[in-house]
Parts: C-alpha cells; structure tokens; sequence
C-alpha cells in the first residue's frame, strides 16, 4: 500500500471569512490550495481547530486518491467545497452584484443543506438528488424565480466541472428548470407619477427618484448618472457606468462600475423635461452645498448626481428602504423603487409609443424581453391593429 501524503496547511482569514490554505505540488509546481471552513473569521477557536482538521484531511483523502489514479482530477468532492472554490475561481470573471449573489446563495442554502449532506458529491450526485433540494427551497415559501437563480448558479459550476473533465456529463442538464413566474409589475399611473416628482422635491432621494420614474433608469443606473456624460445643451445623457454595493474586509463599500448589465444597457438618452428642471435644480443645489460646507463636504463623488447634502453618494439599499418609507409618509400608494421603471415603459406604451422605442429606451438586450414584460399593457395599438383590419373589410363590402 502506498504510503499517505500530509500536507502543510494553515488557516487564514479573507473578507472576514476563514480557510483552510493547503500546500500541495502539481506537475513539480507548489500550489495553494483554498478550502473554506464556513466560519466568520473571530470563530470559537476550538471550533475552528476541529473543523480545519476536517476540512485537512478530507482534502488529503482526496489529493492521495488522485495521486493513486496517476493525477487525473478527483471528482469525489463534496458539493459545499466544491462549489466555494468555483466562487472563488469565477470571481474574476463575474461582475460585483452577481458575485455577491452567488456568494449569498452559496453561503446561504447551499451551505445549510449541502453541508449536512457530504455524501452527495460532484461525481455521484443524481437528478433526484437535485429536484429533492429544489423542493427543499420551495418549502420555504419561497417562488420559482427563486429556484430558477439557484439552478443557473449549480448548473453553471457543473459545467465547469464537466470542462475540467471531472465529470462526463452536466446532471443539471438532465434537471428540468422550473418554470418562471409571470411578471406582475405595480406602477403608478401618470396623475400618481407627476403627484410623486412634485411631493418628494425636498427629499434626498428626489433625484433618483426622477431619474428612475421619468427615464425608466435601473437602480443602479440612476446612481451612476455623472455630470461628465450629460450634455446640458444637447439636452443627452450617456449611461456607462453603475453603482454598486460589495463587502471588503468586512465592511460594504461603493464601488462605481463602468461595466454595464449587458450592450445595451450602455446608451445615450434624450433628457426629457421634468428630469431636465430636476438637473437643473440639483446642479445649483451642490453647488451651494459646497461652499456652505468646504471641507465637510464629500469630493469623492463630484461628478454624480445622486449625492446627499454632504456629497456623499446614497447608497442602493438606503435607496429602496427610504423610497418605502418616504410613500407611507407622503400617502401615496405603495410601489417598488424599481417599478418606477415599470411606470416609466406602461406610460409610453399607453401613449402608443412603439415597443422598440420603449426596448431602446430601457437598455433591454432584445425587443423580446420588452414585449415578454409590457406586452400585456399594449391594448391601444392592438385594437389599432384590429381597427385596421376592420377598415379593410369594410372597404371591400363598399
């Protein structure tokens, strides 16, 4: 019997989280290898000594494994792991939001569910075993939606799996996706949306307020609004950059991302007028902010629009939370902050305005997302086209 093969290892702490950090060799090269333990880093310390021994020897069950079958990757990995250290390999290539998605999801459900479970592993996991965790998450009370995020995240990890040749097929393929929810949208209606632009006047979010209700601008979008990409003159504004929340070091910081959701998303907009007086209004206002304050205003973000009385940028949750309260105590009805988007596209398109200008607009990548959302609101121009070929007929009977 070949003899086993122990590996240095230590534990150490990253964005408050703790790991176990192997030492092994491949292909004559040292390589770190990082296994997460699923502690906050400041753990109880004979927690933490048990569960990295865990997590160790585990790790060197699998490494002689693999170096009995000559190298080939070992496919025999617990899903938890397996899927932390794709996070970690991705994250590179994911943009801020979506890592910290998947982070949440991993961390969150998967981590309670899977954990219990190590025997489930990459090779020998079944769609069975799939569709029972599926129904695990339903059971919360959770929607479909909810499931279908989970499912893109373990579908996407297997298929690097079966890229890496640990595995000869993606068990995800063999899963059938549960079926989305239908959109069902609130919005404002045009009396409620100007009732809206004109009581919030003096509110701190009143900006992205404007932005959002009178240009249909995501979130993300309407804070990422910056002085250098609007023409006053040409009354346009170009949108290239958003943004966002991450955590580093423990702490959630703003980051602005000149990287959009997709090609479209990046755009150059007529200013319409309530958005107009809105710039206005606000570009005078910082202005007067500044010299009133001098050095307790905040310079770091002098080219956007969406900033408090001290210059600071509002920050997307405090965003939606005070759009919440803020209704409640105006009286007005209570929506999302980001069905001020979904009033922005009703009110067009009930104004027949055509649903590729409306596409355009809202940054969409295909005219098919629009019409999937908002087709359902088109009634006019349907009974215009009904119209149409009602004239034709009466014509031909004359």
């Amino acid at each position: 019997m070949s003899q086993r093969t122990s590996l240095a290892a230590s534990v150490q702490a990253k964005k408050g989280r703790l790991y176990a950090v192997i030492q092994t060799k491949e292909n004559g090269k040292s390589k770190s290898v990082w296994r997460s333990l699923g502690l906050d880093e400041g753990a109880n310390k004979t927690t933490v000594s048990k569960t990295f021994r865990r997590v160790v020897t585990e790790y060197e069950e699998e490494y002689n494994k693999r170096l009995l079958r000559g190298g080939k990757p070992d496919a025999d990995i617990p899903i938890f792991p397996f899927l932390c250290s794709y996070l970690e390999k991705a994250k590179q290539h994911l943009q801020v939001s979506t890592y910290r998605s998947y982070h949440q999801m991993i961390y969150g459900r998967i981590q309670q569910y899977f954990s219990k479970r190590n025997h489930l592993t990459v090779e020998n996991i079944k769609p069975k075993d799939i569709e029972d965790f599926y129904d695990w998450i339903f059971e919360s009370g959770v929607k479909a939606n909810t499931v279908i995020h989970y499912h893109v995240v373990l579908h996407r990890a297997f298929q690097q799996a079966f890229k890496d040749e640990l595995i000869d097929v993606n068990p995800f393929d063999r899963v059938e996706r549960p079926k989305k929810n239908k959109f069902q949208g609130a919005n404002y209606s045009e009396d409620e949306l100007i009732a809206l632009f004109e009581l919030s006047r003096t509110d701190p979010i009143w900006s992205a307020i404007v932005l959002a209700g009178g240009m249909g601008l995501r979130r993300s979008e309407a804070l990422g609004v910056r002085w250098s990409r609007i023409d006053m003159e040409q009354r346009t504004m170009l949108l290239d950059t958003k943004i966002v929340e991450d955590e580093q070091d423990g702490k959630i910081v703003l980051l602005a991302v000149e990287e959009m959701k997709n090609k479209t998303s990046r755009r150059t907009l007529p200013i319409p007028d309530p958005v107009y007086e809105m710039l206005e209004t606000v570009k005078t206002k910082q202005e007067i902010n500044r010299r009133l304050f001098r050095g307790s205003y905040n310079r770091e973000w002098d080219d956007y629009v969406c900033t408090d009385d001290l210059g600071n940028m509002l920050k997307p949750n405090y965003l939606t939370e005070h759009f919440s309260t803020l209704l409640k105590k105006l009286g007005l009805r209570h929506i999302r902050f980001h069905d001020l988007r979904h009033t922005f596209a009703s009110v067009l398109i009930n104004k027949e305005v055509p649903l590729i200008n409306v596409s355009s607009f809202l940054g969409h990548s295909t005219i098919s997302t629009t019409a999937n959302i908002y087709a359902h609101l088109d009634k006019t121009a349907k009974q215009n086209s009904a119209n149409v070929i009602s004239d034709i007929f009466r014509k031909e009977k004359i």
